[in-house]
C-alpha cells in the first residue's frame, strides 16, 4: 500500500467522488437503514497513486458514533480498503466517538469477510431492509452479487 497515498477528501475530488459512486452505487445517494445520504457531500478519504483516486471512504459523525457510508476500492488486493478503514478511525476518536459501524447487505459475502478480518464485529441483521430502502432509492437491484437474492442489512461494528 505504501504507493498509495491517504489523505482527506478535497474540494477538487468532489466531481471524481460523484462520478465514482454513480458508477459503483448508481447514484451519489447511498440509503442505509432507511436514511438517504448525499455521500459525495460528506467528509472522507481517498487513495491517490499519481494523481489518480484509487479507493474512497465516506463517513458521517452522529451522537458519539461514526458511520461509515461508503467504502470503495478499485484495485482489489492492495490494502487499499484496509487503510482507508484505519483512516476514518482518527475522526472518529477526535470526535469522541464510541464505535465505527457501518451496513453491508446479505449478497456481499466478499464485504462480510473482509470486514470481520478488520476487527468488526455483526451486530444486528434487519431481515427485509431493502425492500424499504428500494422506496427511497428504486434503483437498488432485487439480485445482488453471486445471484443472491438482495434482501437484509447487516450491521458490522468496531468498538474504538
Amino acid at each position: 500500500m505504501a504507493e498509495y497515498e491517504i489523505r482527506a477528501l478535497s474540494a477538487e475530488d468532489r466531481r471524481r467522488v460523484r462520478a465514482i459512486l454513480t458508477e459503483r452505487w448508481t447514484s451519489p445517494r447511498i440509503v442505509n437503514h432507511g436514511r438517504i445520504y448525499r455521500a459525495d457531500e460528506l467528509p472522507g478519504f481517498v487513495a491517490v497513486q499519481h494523481g489518480e483516486i484509487w479507493g474512497l471512504l465516506t463517513y458521517a459523525i452522529e451522537a458519539g458514533q461514526c458511520e461509515v457510508v461508503s467504502l470503495d476500492s478499485l484495485a482489489e488486493g492492495q490494502g487499499i480498503g484496509m487503510a482507508l478503514l484505519a483512516a476514518v478511525e482518527e475522526p472518529a476518536r477526535a470526535a469522541g466517538c464510541r464505535r465505527v459501524w457501518l451496513i453491508t447487505t446479505n449478497d456481499n459475502l466478499h464485504a462480510l469477510g473482509f470486514y470481520q478480518r478488520r476487527g468488526l464485529v455483526l451486530v444486528e441483521v434487519r431481515r427485509g431492509a431493502l425492500d424499504v430502502s428500494r422506496k427511497l432509492k428504486p434503483s437498488i437491484p432485487l439480485v445482488g452479487m453471486n445471484g443472491i437474492p438482495l434482501r437484509d442489512e447487516i450491521e458490522l461494528e468496531k468498538t474504538l
